[in-house]
């Protein structure tokens, strides 16, 4: 039973040799492929120059991949040292390195690298529309104080309406020099309001801008067609609207409101008071200092206002970087692991048939450990063991006599010594199956 399990483990591997063979040569064949497509994106040059140069760096790759897996399929599953079997496992992992380093990622490249650009291009569409929408809010937040600076122009054209009707402040109707101060404030606040809303409009301008360059971004993005030229046309796009933010940021109204509600407290200059009577100018000067009090609180508010909106941390400066699909690839390894698996596959796959014959191997050898050695000795060999037979009886030699005087000899010399006599003249191992 043995011995016919042991024949047809090496008929087996006689079977399978032509294959084994023919599996080496497809799986380095379509590494080099693979390779082919994926260091063509990183050459430059003339077409003429990157083709030569990319065939003969895949065809090389092709070559190193069968040579080394030829070597290991002749070579490991004969190895039977704990130490030999070691070393060889060594020189295994070192070659599934350099193959990984020299062909695998470029494979990946060639399967994914179109999306792995793609990915990069639309991750940096979100970065700019985050950017984009950032700007937009640092331009837009001096919008949250018009409300205030209207309601305070209302207030002071008001009083100033009600002192010349009814001579709210002062007791005396008729526009003096407290309906003209009331209204150089309300004036003054106009102005302000004015650039505010003037501000306003050219954020709504720049930020619509800035959403069709997003928008024509996005569609070259998922356009279908060779990635290259939508790449190129994708950084036009970025440097657009890199231009779009940088001119949102320097929109803003906050610094100018800053200034302007400065000038309204330190700027403050009251006239002089116009009336007739004492009286009257006393009253005058009252209200102008109250005025003058209700402009100060109202610049601080203001001020500090401006102050929280400068405070807003800027949109920081973004540069897109265009990448290569092999470039891209690396970048983005986690989210393409299965065309990363498929391209390691291609050139490590040869390990698991290695594998396989190292087993068989192994399995041929114990087989055989376990049978007498009338069942392991071939035919060459018993007829090689006949024709010293014959010889020794033509030379008038009794074998069998000899044996005999040996096996004597061998027994009176562990009688009297107790050591063993080792026969060092065993049968040399016998060559096993190709691989």
């Amino acid at each position: 039973m043995a011995l016919g399990a042991s024949h047809r483990l090496q008929d087996g591997v006689l079977a399978v040799e032509t294959m084994t063979r023919f599996a080496l040569a497809v799986l380095a064949l379509a590494s080099g492929v693979y390779t082919y497509l994926g260091v063509r994106s990183l050459l430059d040059g003339s077409a003429t120059a990157v083709f030569f140069a990319a065939i003969i760096y895949s065809a090389s790759v092709s070559v190193a991949i069968y040579a080394f897996w030829s070597y290991m399929a002749r070579f490991y599953p004969h190895v039977t040292g704990a130490a030999a079997r070691g070393a060889m496992i060594g020189v295994m992992a070192l070659g599934c390195a350099m193959i990984i380093a020299m062909s695998s990622w470029l494979n990946a490249a060639a399967l994914a690298g179109s999306a792995a650009l793609e990915q990069h291009l639309a991750e940096t569409v979100e970065d700019y529309t985050a950017d984009l929408d950032q700007a937009h809010q640092n331009a837009l937040a001096a919008q949250s104080l018009l409300p205030d600076i209207q309601r305070t122009s209302e207030r002071f054209a008001r009083l100033a309406e009600d002192e010349r009707q009814n001579g709210a402040l002062t007791g005396t109707t008729g526009s003096g020099s407290v309906v003209q101060l009331l209204s150089q404030m309300s004036a003054q606040l106009n102005e302000l309001e004015t650039g505010i809303t003037a501000s306003r409009e050219r954020v709504t301008t720049l930020f619509d801008q800035g959403r069709s360059h997003l928008e024509t971004m996005r569609k070259l993005v998922s356009a279908p067609g060779a990635i290259a030229p939508r790449s190129d046309d994708f950084s036009a796009e970025v440097v657009a609207l890199s231009g779009v933010i940088t001119s949102l940021e320097q929109t803003s109204i906050a610094p100018s409101v800053k200034r302007a509600a400065e000038d309204l407290s330190l700027g403050f200059i009251a006239p002089v008071a116009d009336g007739r009577g004492a009286d009257l100018v006393n009253r005058q000067d009252q209200v102008m200092e109250t005025i003058r009090a209700s402009v100060s609180a109202q610049s601080q508010v203001l001020s500090q206002a401006a102050d929280d909106i400068l405070a807003r941390e800027p949109v920081a400066d973004r540069r897109f970087v265009p990448l290569s699909s092999a470039e891209a690839v690396l970048r983005y390894a986690a989210d393409f692991i299965p065309a990363w698996a498929g391209a390691i596959s291609i050139d490590l796959l040869p390990a698991v048939l290695v594998f396989i014959l190292a087993v068989v191997h192994g399995a041929i050898r114990r087989q055989e450990e376990r049978m007498p050695f009338a069942q392991r000795i071939t035919a060459a060999e018993l007829l090689e063991a006949l024709e010293v037979h014959r010889a020794l009886g033509r030379q008038g030699i009794d074998v069998e006599q000899a044996v005999k005087s040996a096996e004597n000899e061998e027994e009176l010399a562990r009688t009297d010594s107790n050591i063993t006599s080792l026969d060092m003249s065993a049968k040399a191992p016998r060559k096993g199956p190709p691989a």
